[in-house]
Formats: structure tokens, C-alpha cells, sequence
């Protein structure tokens, strides 16, 4: 099992440290690689997060980047520095096998934009990180990939489908991870595994592909760790017709004064899972500290109906059993069952009910909107559950409900708006709990504010698990 983690190991500090120390030349991106390799090598088969983990290339990279630092000539504010991204996010030369085995992982002939303008600033994708199939779960189980697992207790899923980032940052593989977001799957993993998650407004970070909905954004220990990667991904691709314009905000921007604004606290999600009485606990004790510095909270109602869920249900089976519909027979057959038996449905509906279906991402995109008519912000459960089992699909572990559990971030995705997931506490079973924390759509740095300013009352994350000690 983890033992806590020591604060005073290099990775385990912040990611601005680290490149504060490369440049005055106190610590070597090789020492710091190393170290890293070290640390995965000890966890990685307890952990399963990682894809394409190579040392010897990373290592390589650091050695480029320590004689950039020895010049006084770094590439880009993260020269040297460690990264990870999904394995959805394509990097050029390497398969994008896309967490199934049904897929012929073709090398990929250039990097997506994320990994693009990694590449750019210097830091080193040492490894992608592990995803279910097609990006299609809230969970760490893949045809393809290893079980990746929480770090918190390897019985339990980390969430999904950005599990292996979520296991790779909560399991201490350095500061700085990127996943991908359609439904919450930046934002779940992030909250059972204590991390911070961001994602954004669609389009402020360019992806491709490009879709209603997904998003790529940080998956980090620290709200300022994600606030270095903002810097970075949010710089314009042509790539992605659905991008907004291009705009530097100022992600360093100090903790939000909240005295006198208005927040809402939604505990209730409209439909899907009822979330926990310790998550419910948890959330209201947070919503207090922003109360307690000033800030009116009223309760809101939820955004959220039966039929926008089911509605979106509908359409994405409908979507997803044409895409994989063609496939041979078997390569279908190779698809992980849940998924499949899932999307198998989408052949059921009628056109007509396919359309309305897909007609509820707007009427979800108006219910969000609307919400925020007479608040600032809002404040919710990022998950309603508390966990599930590492081996399970989904907190239902049915792929006739499958749903379920992302009632509390779905809408935000179809509405636009920025949210992200922040720790709130611990169950009594040792699984962290996430604070989802939303704005009005474009409003990205005052999320990111908001969360600086919780993250100061609530205080640093302790006793990380390690598997390296």
C-alpha cells in the first residue's frame, strides 16, 4: 500500500520551483528526470497509468535542455520540464490506439495542438497516460491498457476517461498532466484523486479532433501548477474551427476577494446518482469558508432533467454505434463489452429520436446559462459517489445506466462554461472528495481565482501516496 509522501522530494514540489531552480542552474533537468524514472519504475506496477513511458528518450530530452540552461538559452518558460498527456491527445510518430483494442494504432503524422505547444515551450511528454475505450468510461478499465488504479487505495478506480493522468498526478509522476473532457472526465478522476482539474471554456485550449462538448485542460497537484499549463495550451491552433479567439489572459492572477459576491451551492443534480452524505458534507463545509470570507451563498436549483440526460444518452449511442459500426465483426468483438452493449442500443432509436436527443445539449446549454442569472458562481459535487471498485466500468457498473454519475459536470460541458474540480476532504474510506467550482462561460480566470482562494483556506494537500518510499 502508498505510504504518505515526503514534501521535501523534488517531485513533489511545485512545477514553477523546479524551472526556477533549472534556471539558476541549482537543480539539472537530468537530476530531476532521473529521479522521476526512478519513482515511476518503482509504482508503475502498482499504479498503471502510463503509456509509451520511455526513459531513455526523456532522459535524452533532459540532457538537451540542461545544455539550453548551461547557455543561459532555455526553449520556452517549461524547458526540461516533465509532462504527461492523455493518449487520445495525438503525438506525432506514436499510435493513438484510442484505450481499445478494436483500433490498428497507426502512427500518428503530427502532434495535436495540446502536445504541439508542449513542444514548443520545452517541456518533455515522457509518457501519455492510460484511457478506457474510445474515452468512453468514467473509469480506468481499457481493452488495451493496463487497469490503471487510485493511488489513494489500488482497490478503487481512479475515474475516468482521463484515468491514467489522474493516477500518474495523484501517485506523484511530477506536477504537470493534461486530460480530456466531455462529459467530466478531466473533473471525476481529478476528485477522487485529490488533484486539481480545470477545464475550460470550449475552445479556450484548441483540440483536435474537435467535438460538442470536449476539452482538453490541467490535471495538477496545485492550482498553480495548472495555471503554468494554461499559459501554454491555450495559444491558438488553426486546427480547431470551434476555438475562441485567441486571448492572453492572466492566468497568474492573484486568490479572489469573494466579499459581496453571490454563490450558489447546487447539492442536488436534477437527476442520476443522489450524491453521498459525506460528499454532501464535504461540499457544504466548503461553501461555508467562501461564506465565512464574505461571500453571500444561496442554494440553487439544479440545471440538470431526466430528459437532457437520457436525450444525450440517446444521441451519443446513436454517434458512437455509427462509428464503430462498420468495424469487422471482429474487431468489434474486441471492443471492452460494456461499451459495446452500450453503444449497440444506439441502432434502436428512431432519427427523430436521435435528433431530440441531441437537441437536450441545448436545452442544457440554456438551463447553465440561465443559472447564472442571479450568481457569480456556483458550487457543487464534482462526484456524487464516494468511489467504486477499480475493476467496475462505472459507479454503476450497468451500461444501461451510464450516466449516472457525471449529472453534476455534464451540463457545463454542453453549456460551455468553465468549472473545475478542487479537494474539499477525504471520505471515511480514504478517497478524496472534489469541489466543483463553476463560472459564467469566457469567465476561465475567475474560476481559477476562486479556487486559488480555496485552496489558500483550505491549505496545502498532505500525505500524497507513494509507492517510491
Amino acid at each position: 500500500m502508498p505510504v504518505p509522501a515526503k514534501t521535501s522530494h523534488i517531485l513533489d514540489r511545485p512545477a514553477r520551483s523546479i524551472l526556477a531552480d533549472f534556471r539558476n542552474r541549482s537543480l539539472s533537468p537530468v537530476n530531476y528526470m532521473t529521479a522521476l524514472i526512478a519513482r515511476v519504475e518503482a509504482s508503475e506496477p502498482k499504479v498503471g497509468a502510463l503509456y509509451l513511458f520511455r526513459p531513455e528518450r526523456a532522459l535524452q530530452q533532459a540532457r538537451a535542455a540542461q545544455e539550453r540552461y548551461a547557455k543561459g538559452a532555455p526553449m520556452g518558460p517549461l524547458d526540461g520540464m516533465p509532462v504527461t498527456v492523455k493518449e487520445l491527445i495525438a503525438t506525432k510518430g506514436d499510435p493513438v490506439p484510442m484505450g481499445t483494442a478494436a483500433t490498428d494504432p497507426l502512427p500518428a503524422p503530427q502532434d495535436a495542438p495540446t502536445a504541439a505547444r508542449l513542444n514548443e515551450d520545452g517541456a518533455i511528454i515522457f509518457a501519455k497516460t492510460t484511457c478506457p475505450d474510445y474515452g468512453m468510461l468514467s473509469s480506468g478499465l481499457s481493452s488495451f491498457h493496463p487497469l490503471s488504479r487510485n493511488p489513494w487505495d489500488l482497490s478503487q478506480n481512479p475515474g475516468g476517461s482521463s484515468a491514467g493522468a489522474a493516477s500518474a498526478g495523484a501517485a506523484g509522476y511530477g506536477p504537470l498532466h493534461i486530460g480530456t473532457d466531455i462529459g467530466g472526465s478531466v473533473r471525476l478522476p481529478a476528485g477522487w484523486t485529490g488533484l486539481f482539474g480545470f477545464k475550460p471554456t470550449q475552445g479556450r485550449v484548441p483540440i483536435d479532433p474537435y467535438y460538442t462538448g470536449r476539452c482538453a485542460g490541467p490535471m495538477t497537484p496545485t492550482v498553480d501548477d495548472a495555471a503554468l499549463l494554461m499559459g501554454t495550451i491555450t495559444r491558438p491552433d488553426w486546427r480547431d474551427a470551434t476555438a475562441l479567439p485567441y486571448q492572453p489572459l492572466d492566468w497568474d492572477a492573484p486568490p479572489a476577494d469573494v466579499r459581496g459576491l453571490r454563490i450558489g451551492l447546487m447539492l442536488d443534480a436534477g437527476c442520476g446518482n443522489p450524491a453521498d452524505p459525506e460528499v454532501v458534507e464535504a461540499v457544504t463545509r466548503a461553501a461555508m469558508l467562501f461564506e465565512q470570507h464574505g461571500a453571500t451563498v444561496i442554494p440553487v436549483a439544479p440545471v440538470l432533467t431526466r430528459q437532457m440526460l437520457d436525450g444525450l444518452d440517446r444521441a451519443w449511442r446513436a454517434r458512437f454505434w455509427s462509428m464503430i459500426q462498420p468495424l469487422p465483426k471482429e474487431r468489434r468483438a474486441q471492443i471492452l463489452p460494456y461499451i459495446h452493449d452500450w453503444a449497440a442500443k444506439g441502432a434502436e432509436p428512431t432519427p427523430l429520436q436521435v435528433a431530440e436527443g441531441f437537441d437536450q445539449t441545448f436545452a442544457m446549454r440554456r438551463a447553465t446559462a440561465e443559472a447564472f442569472r442571479q450568481v457569480d458562481a456556483i458550487l457543487s459535487p464534482v462526484n456524487p459517489d464516494v468511489s467504486y471498485p477499480a475493476e467496475w466500468a462505472s459507479p454503476t457498473n450497468d451500461p444501461a445506466r451510464p450516466f449516472e454519475h457525471i449529472c453534476f459536470t455534464v451540463p457545463w460541458n454542453m453549456g460551455e462554461q468553465p468549472a473545475c474540480s478542487i479537494n474539499c476532504g477525504m471520505s471515511t474510506s480514504g478517497i478524496p472528495i472534489g469541489l466543483q467550482i463553476i463560472a459564467p462561460r469566457f469567465h476561465d480566470v475567475a474560476v481559477m481565482t476562486l479556487a486559488r482562494a480555496y485552496e489558500a483556506w483550505r491549505g496545502p494537500m498532505t500525505d500524497w501516496p507513494r509507492f517510491d518510499a
